[in-house]
């Protein structure tokens, strides 16, 4: 390629179209790069403070909240010379009633008025699908990323996207303001930052939004857009991004020991080389990190609006950082003995920066509106009183997995076996008169109904191989299995409708339109044929309130989770914890490690 048309493309992947001026709540002194005049040479130190978010899931009540914390921020970096730029890795809208219904616009809007610089598309901003009810394209002129564009069109801040390829073109999405990169320029100090995904976005997704598109490796895609940024003047690269891992202790930031390095970020540090990006915010695991990280400060914030990271980088007078300090996750709310942070209304904020955090009143009257719009459906109470919370896991068998699969197996009587993935499941059912927006909040997801036609042998595939790999559980109605080890091999025994299992026989399950078009990689690893599998009109949801409210006035309104489960009588019965191995038999690679649950 000729030199001229090279420096054209490097100039095409670090812009984006001109943002409008920054929102009231900002300092003021945020603007993209070369909307502005060039600042008067430094004399001194400044501090630029890194701000990270991810994970929201539409949890807009946590952002008037997380407002007054910024601000307090931005006033005490006012003081100093300072700035503060403020970026999210991922999965923004989707997970509550009140987002869902605006297909994230209300999050976009509070977003505008925060002054984010730039955020990192997570493989949930694909949920909507087409602008609309639909989940997924139901025409030839229905846009199946339709939704998401139409955020991006409303933002104010760039939505970052270095490593999302179109398979038709072979390069990078060049989507309206969404760029693989941007540069801002804060207090004198010129900041590039990159955005990437992760690569398991295409099966943790809906498939069928994400047709058409591939993730490329970040790491190649962070070199490219960071060379450029430096050839621009950066002084300071920021990756955000929908990739993480998970730590346990944040006292030694130069202790990585708690982090789990099976995850992708690992990996993605490994491809990396060293002094690409100074700072990560990460995303996608929904744990915590505020480590230093073969060099660069990493900071992730656990999920759902509980807390917010923070990098405080030193700049000196040559352009160059002089110094990297990382402050843990910092909760907004105190958790209660589950450790599910306080409803809003009963957090005590504190003071934040020498000042009392007080919610900031414009983020607010956002978020009261949508509040207003979701708040007849969201208090519908369904006839069903819950003894205790019903809890979830990802990784295990729960009272939820199990009541869920049951209610589904209920709701499809023409089915044999129900199955849901652990990773469809968001939230725990809290004690108490069960509503509609608790429910909507455990099964976010407008998954369709699914029958698949398979046989006995492909159940067993689906069981044994669930229990042989880590990561997201396989929960089941209608079908217990029991696994032990015999003769240095796995021996499961599995019973349908308390009958051995017939693997020469036909059966149909339940499940949702995401497993069955291979989200999660779970049923299509069976490569059924396209007629052995129905998807229905119905939202998986709203079935399963149809069922409670018909147990209303019956002996199965009261439910005690003391009796879905129980780890004496487990539908899926196997000795010590997955993925299950017996010796002379190595444990196969882990094929879930690092995923983010699906819908």
């Amino acid at each position: 390629m000729r030199p001229v048309l090279l420096a054209f493309w490097v100039v095409i992947a670090c812009s984006h179209p001109p943002a409008p001026s920054a929102p009231a709540l900002g300092d003021g002194r945020w603007r993209p790069v070369g909307h502005e005049p060039p600042p008067p040479a430094r004399d001194r130190a400044v501090t630029i403070s890194i701000v990270g978010t991810n994970d929201l899931h539409g949890a807009l009540e946590r952002l008037p909240l997380f407002a007054g914390f910024v601000a307090n921020l931005r006033a005490a970096r006012a003081a100093d010379g300072g700035g503060v730029v403020l970026v999210d890795g991922g999965d923004m809208f989707q997970g509550t009633l009140e987002s869902n219904l605006g297909e994230g616009a209300d999050v976009v809007k509070a977003y505008n008025r925060l002054g984010y610089a730039g955020v990192a598309i997570g493989n949930h901003e694909f949920d909507y699908g087409p602008e609309g009810p639909a989940a997924t394209a139901t025409g030839p002129n229905d846009d199946p990323r339709g939704a998401l564009k139409a955020r991006a069109h409303e933002a104010r801040f760039p939505f970052l996207a270095s490593n999302i390829v179109d398979n038709v073109t072979g390069s990078r999405i060049l989507w309206p303001n969404m760029p693989g990169s941007t540069m801002v320029e804060i207090a004198g100090v010129k900041i590039g930052i990159i955005g990437a995904s992760t690569e398991s976005t295409p099966y943790t997704t809906m498939p069928a939004n994400f047709a058409g598109l591939r993730i490329s490796p970040p790491a190649q895609a962070l070199v490219d857009h960071a060379t450029a940024l430096r050839s621009q003047g950066a002084n300071l690269i920021i990756a955000t991004m929908h990739i993480g891992t998970s730590c346990k202790q944040f006292d030694q930031p130069d202790d990585s020991s708690s982090c789990d390095k099976r995850e992708e970020l690992f990996k993605l540090l490994n491809d990396l080389p060293r002094g690409t990006v100074d700072v990560i915010v990460g995303g996608h695991t929904h744990a915590g990190v505020a480590h230093r990280l073969d060099g660069v400060a990493v900071i992730e914030s656990y999920a759902q609006g509980r807390a917010f990271g923070r990098v405080d980088v030193t700049v000196g007078p040559d352009g160059k950082i002089a110094d990297v300090h990382i402050d843990k996750p910092h909760l907004m709310c105190p958790l209660d003995k589950n450790f599910n942070p306080a409803p809003v209304a009963d957090c005590h904020l504190g003071d934040y920066e020498g000042k009392p955090v007080t919610p900031d009143p414009e983020v607010q009257k956002i978020v009261d509106a949508a509040l207003a719009r979701a708040g007849e459906r969201r208090q519908e109470k369904l006839g069903v009183v819950l003894a205790s919370i019903v809890k979830r896991a990802h990784s295990a068998e729960s009272p939820e997995g199990d009541l869920f699969t049951d209610l589904m197996l209920e709701a499809r009587p023409d089915a044999q076996v129900a199955l849901t993935n652990g990773g469809g499941l968001r939230a725990d059912l809290p004690a108490g008169t069960l509503t509609y927006g608790a429910l909507f909040e455990a099964l976010p997801f407008d998954n369709r109904f699914a029958i698949v036609e398979l046989t006995g042998k492909d159940l067993r595939t689906l069981v044994t191989s669930n229990l042989s790999h880590g990561g997201g559980i396989l929960s089941w109605a209608g079908l217990t299995a029991r696994a032990r080890c015999k003769a240095g091999k796995l021996d499961v025994q599995i019973q349908v409708g308390a009958k051995p299992l017939d693997e020469g026989a036909s059966y149909q399950l339940a499940t949702s339109d995401f497993l069955a078009s291979g989200g999660d990689g779970v049923i299509g690893r069976l490569k059924l044929p396209e007629s052995k599998i129905q998807v229905t009109d119905t939202i998986i949801r709203e079935a399963v309130a149809d069922v409670l409210r018909g147990w209303k006035a019956s002996s199965r309104a009261a439910i005690d989770p003391d009796r879905l489960y129980s780890s004496a009588r487990r539908r899926l019965d196997y000795q010590g914890t997955r993925p299950v191995a017996c010796s002379g038999s190595p444990s196969p690679p882990d094929a879930d490690a690092g995923k983010e649950p699906g819908p």
